[in-house]
């Protein structure tokens, strides 16, 4: 299993598949199964059985988890796709580096 350089909050783009082209954030990172699940793509539907959580049932719209190879990393300063490195900032701590500018990609802040 290797490690992910995709964290949530991201911005990617989707580089094959059938939503080549799209772009999206990361809404959640799944890194035992290699997979990332992007706002807004690769939709499914599911219909759903009324229950005590959905009473109403019917069917639920939700996006599905992407293969972590098929989307790249957007760099924030320079707004493309590029590969990410690992780098050390000035206090030494691990950061992640755009591998086409060199730029640092700062983590983005949760809610």
């Amino acid at each position: 299993m290797a490690k992910l350089q995709i964290r949530r909050g991201d911005r990617v783009k989707i580089i094959s598949g059938n939503h080549k082209g799209q772009e999206g954030v990361v809404l959640r990172v799944e890194p035992d199964k290699n997979r990332v699940v992007v706002q807004g793509v690769n939709m499914r539907k599911r219909h759903m059985r009324p229950s005590q959580a959905n009473p109403e049932g019917g069917i639920v719209q939700f996006e599905a988890p992407l293969h972590a190879s098929n989307v790249m990393l957007i760099d924030p300063s320079t707004g493309e796709p590029t590969r990410v490195r690992a780098g050390r900032g000035e206090d030494g701590k691990a950061t992640r580096v755009g591998a086409r500018s060199g730029n640092v990609i700062p983590r983005v802040q949760q809610d």
